[in-house]
């Protein structure tokens, strides 16, 4: 395999969201070489978060590899905020991230790994000793695969209340992307109504400072609320249902958010040879270490969390001890990981489902 390399690079990190930085940081602290790459830019997932967004975790939580995030107000950073905190730890710790050169492949060579590459100048190839694939799991939408899914009004993503001034809306689902969307919407002046295939919400689904908002707002009828319905078609005016009943009926709307949650990818694990387990398929590995059964091969963040997910298990504020873990495997050493000493502390996370 003929190799891009620049230099000997030790390991390569796939993979530039807050968990594939804050190992860049602490593989360099460490002095080892790396080649790292995403498919996008940097923070990628984070960008399509709707616009002010804030994070269900508290600020110390998700700081990176000791860097404080400097904050104006004390309270939960948004996403956007974020996004520029990430990058500053990019400049500030001059981190090489090869963005918008996706990873197509991971070949088994003799005492490593090589990395296809396949950025818009052309396929590229590189040589390393070992691989940590830190992609995140969250790649496309999990559709309900029916009629109208794919009409221009029907969008998984919802990036901006605005566009819903004034309309009829229907948001699908009951997690927390589904709970915030429509408390927005109805906020911003659009007429909302929500269709969730359970009966009532669960509270470790949705934010425990959003619930007892959008409750009160079903209570008061200024938000719709459609129980345990399933959408089964949609056309350009109406959407129909089913109720648990096994009736269908019709709800008028002039937009649907499909707030169904979201699907990772493990074509790349399943190319290196990884073996996906259980029914989330999630990627074998040893939490200890977080090497899969590919030696040589780890993960890194949500990842580990696999395909499909009932819950979400994995966010950033847990997954710093990936990090340490793997860099600890490869040299020996604990890395500084998560906030600043002072301000660090130890809480079980209560499981969360995130969208």
């Amino acid at each position: 395999m003929k190799s891009n390399n620049d230099e000997k690079n030790k390991v390569a990190i796939v993979g530039a969201g807050p968990v594939g930085i804050e190992l860049a940081v602490a593989l360099k602290r460490a002095g080892v070489g790396t080649v790292h790459f995403d498919a996008k830019q940097i923070g990628y997932t984070l960008s399509w978060w709707p616009r002010q967004t804030a994070f269900f975790s508290t600020t110390e939580r998700i700081e990176l590899a000791g860097i404080p995030i400097p904050s104006t107000n004390q309270r939960r950073v948004t996403g956007e905020e974020y996004l520029a905190y990430l990058r500053s730890i990019v400049e500030t710790m001059d981190l090489q991230i090869r963005t918008y050169e996706p990873v197509v492949d991971i070949q088994r060579l003799k005492g490593g790994f090589g990395v296809v590459t396949r950025p818009a100048s052309g396929e590229k190839q590189y040589q390393v000793e070992k691989v940590v694939i830190a992609i995140g799991d969250m790649h496309r939408p999990n559709t309900l695969g029916i009629p109208g899914e794919d009409l221009p009004h029907v969008d998984h993503y919802f990036v901006d209340p605005h566009p819903y001034f004034r309309k009829r809306l229907l948001v699908v689902g009951g997690r927390n992307s589904a709970a915030e969307a429509a408390l927005r919407c109805w906020r911003a002046g659009a007429k909302v109504t929500m269709s969730y295939r359970k009966a009532v919400f669960d509270e470790k689904s949705v934010k425990h400072f959003i619930l007892p908002d959008l409750l009160t707002q079903i209570e008061l009828g200024t938000i719709d609320y459609l129980p345990e319905s399933i959408p089964i078609e949609i056309t350009p005016t109406k959407v129909v249902l089913k109720g648990s009943d096994g009736v269908c009926f019709e709800k008028e709307a002039d937009f649907v958010l499909m707030m169904t949650g979201f699907l990772g990818d493990m074509g790349l694990c399943q190319a290196a040879g990884v073996k996906l387990v259980g029914d989330s398929l999630a990627p074998q590995h040893n939490p200890e270490t977080m090497e899969t059964n590919v030696p040589g091969i780890y993960l890194a963040g949500t990842v580990a969390g696999g395909e499909r997910k009932k819950r979400y298990t994995y966010f950033i504020e847990n997954c710093h001890v990936h990090v340490a873990r793997i860099v600890h495997h490869l040299t020996g050493e604990w890395p500084v990981v998560g906030t600043i000493p002072a301000r660090r502390y130890d809480l079980p996370l209560e499981d969360f489902e995130a969208n």
